[in-house]
């Protein structure tokens, strides 16, 4: 089992519960040595005294704070721990708030959260199922690893997750950044608007992250091996060219005939395990066994997919259990 890479506890309100981050996703980064041309001589970083060239150890070197040109004041390690007293290994939920309201760009890095002990489990379900009822995400601070973080608590099915946040004066305004934007007073084409509406519903399908993997790592091996080989390199195919403003509207015509032909690629995909049983279930008239608001909203929305249920993706948990108990009325 992995080990955590931070320890502390998890306060609700009054609830204090010992917990452990753990890293919830791993790097598949295809990853190349540095080398001299024409040699297969490694290149390698070292760390050097910019004044005397020479290389110094690790454990010699210490942080230093630079206040004007070239006069710098030291901070150590243990200075940095003294300043956040308790606060290194306490995350504190000040707040609670809808997760839509947190746009992606905020969100950095995600860990896993896992209770210190089996004395601890009931009071970690208790509060997960309770997240994932709500729909909300708990908003606390962490000092990790000498350094601050805004993270959000949410619930997941049989977890809780952690995200660290951008703070906000992380996050560029994409004005800007971003060139030749449309203006707020930019106007789209009715016409053309529904037919773009048209082409995202004919699109629609169930996310499923199974479904996606790195093609550009399968395309490095194969380049590699055909290097190897001594065989031709052949190259990926141009882009294709920008759509004129002109023809816009018979393009996206054309694309919503093809997002709706039964064998285009990745649509279409028929439903499986529970989605399939809901799907008999419903198909044969009968009534819901369960009582919808005893559900998660991951069980809710695997519900709603069967069902076909319109705009699901954007709907809160209680939205979920209004629109399934419609369909059953």
């Amino acid at each position: 089992m992995a080990r955590p890479i931070w320890t502390g506890v998890l306060t609700f309100g009054l609830v204090t519960l010992p917990v452990g981050l753990y890293a919830a996703t791993e790097d598949h980064t295809v990853h190349f040595h540095q080398l001299q041309r024409g040699t297969s001589d490694r290149i390698r970083n070292k760390r050097v005294n910019e004044r005397t060239g020479k290389e110094v150890d690790t454990d010699r070197i210490v942080k230093g704070y630079e206040i004007d040109e070239g006069e710098y004041v030291v901070v150590e390690p243990e200075e940095l721990e003294e300043i956040a007293p308790g606060r290194s290994k306490v995350i504190d939920l000040a707040g609670f708030v809808d997760l839509h309201q947190v746009e992606p760009v905020y969100f950095a890095r995600t860990y896993y959260v896992g209770p210190r002990g089996k004395e601890y489990v009931k009071v970690y379900e208790l509060m997960r199922a309770a997240l994932d009822r709500a729909d909300k995400a708990g908003i606390a601070t962490l000092t990790m690893r000498g350094k601050e973080y805004l993270t959000a608590l949410r619930a997941q099915p049989g977890v809780l997750v952690l995200h660290t946040l951008h703070w906000a004066d992380e996050v560029r305004d994409p004005g800007d950044v971003v060139p030749e934007l449309p203006q707020r007073r930019t106007k789209v084409d009715s016409k053309e608007l529904r037919t773009a509406e048209q082409l995202i519903d004919a699109l629609t399908i169930d996310w499923d992250p199974a479904d996606y993997h790195d093609t550009y790592e399968e395309r490095v091996e194969k380049l590699v091996a055909a290097k190897r080989k001594g065989e031709e390199v052949v190259g990926e195919a141009e882009p294709p060219e920008a759509t004129n403003v002109i023809d816009l509207m018979d393009v996206l015509s054309r694309s919503v005939e093809q997002g709706r032909s039964p064998g285009r690629k990745g649509g279409g995909k028929p439903a499986t395990g529970k989605r399939q049983a809901a799907g008999k279930e419903r198909a044969a008239g009968g009534k819901e066994s369960e009582d919808l608001g005893a559900l998660s909203k991951a069980e809710l929305y695997e519900r709603a997919s069967a069902a076909g249920v319109p705009g699901r993706s954007k709907m809160t948990r209680d939205q979920l259990v209004k629109a399934l108990a419609g369909q059953a009325a």
